[in-house]
């Protein structure tokens, strides 16, 4: 059966269970940043994590887009980190779409581990805001690609 959308890692399709969602209204930085902290993880541990960011519990290390960011408690051998809520909700859902599609598969949830987890710039939404005399100024919302690919270890 020929797939649609394309992932950006060839697996065998035997022990591995994929997800994707297109198009999600997050930030792309939150989202590399998220998926950075989750690559390697075992599934419960992912969700763990996950859910303690979205309680603020738990910082995401912000390595790459860090400019301006302050120090947060709990971070091992990173100092600077933020708590986004809204991208680590959906990057969760897609987890546990993930998550069915290898239970469905008849794998093992016990053994799955996050293989390959990415995100990446999708469309901009274009959008104005008036102002005086006549201007606009642009008011975009970036949207984000996210993939997951879980392999029972």
């Amino acid at each position: 059966m020929a797939n649609n959308y394309a992932y950006n890692k060839d697996i065998n399709e035997s022990k591995i269970a994929r997800a994707m969602a297109k198009s999600l209204k997050i930030s792309p930085k939150h989202s590399v940043e998220i998926c950075n902290a989750l690559r390697g993880m075992k599934v419960s541990d992912a969700k763990n994590y996950l859910d303690e960011v979205i309680a603020m519990e738990r910082a995401v290390p912000f390595k790459r887009h860090n400019k301006k960011v302050g120090h947060r408690k709990g971070l091992k051998g990173w100092p600077s980190g933020r708590y986004p809520v809204k991208a680590a909700t959906h990057i969760l859902k897609v987890l546990e779409n993930a998550e069915a599609n290898a239970e469905y598969k008849g794998l093992d949830n016990e053994k799955l581990v996050i293989e390959h987890i990415s995100s990446h710039r999708s469309i901009i939404i274009r959008g104005i805001i008036p102002r005086a005399f006549g201007r606009v100024t642009p008011f975009n919302t970036p949207t984000t690609n996210i993939q997951i690919v879980l392999e029972e270890a």
